[in-house]
């Protein structure tokens, strides 16, 4: 059974940086196209960022232009660069493929990211 074990949130200042992992154990994700999503306290999980298997990407409104998502296919790996980072970013992050559920049947635990001063 496919994992995704997301990784590297935590606490950082607002303009500070920040570097999300995603593995994908037991998977192979060359074939997917891969996602960010994210669930803020009081809040419905939300897509906030694609990187597509042709490895176009694409950002919702609130991230672009701050948030890079990367993929590594040899290592089945996504990695989310969030840059810039603003208070309201705070939530609990998580990567799958897009629709989610096609790659991995459970969503991973996530990774907190929370931006506070």
């Amino acid at each position: 059974q496919v994992q995704l074990v997301e990784s590297g949130g935590g606490l950082v200042q607002p303009g500070g940086s920040l570097r999300l992992s995603c593995a994908a154990t037991g998977g192979d994700i060359k074939d997917y196209d891969m996602a960010w999503y994210r669930r803020a306290p009081g809040k419905q999980r939300e897509l906030i960022a694609i990187r597509r298997r042709s490895f176009s990407h694409a950002y919702a409104e609130a991230v672009k232009g701050r948030f890079i998502a990367t993929r590594d296919n040899a290592n089945n790996m996504a990695y989310l660069q969030m840059n810039d980072l603003k208070a309201e970013d705070t939530a609990t992050y998580y990567c799958n493929t897009d629709p989610p559920g096609i790659l991995a049947p459970n969503w991973g635990q996530g990774t907190q990211v929370t931006v506070s001063s």
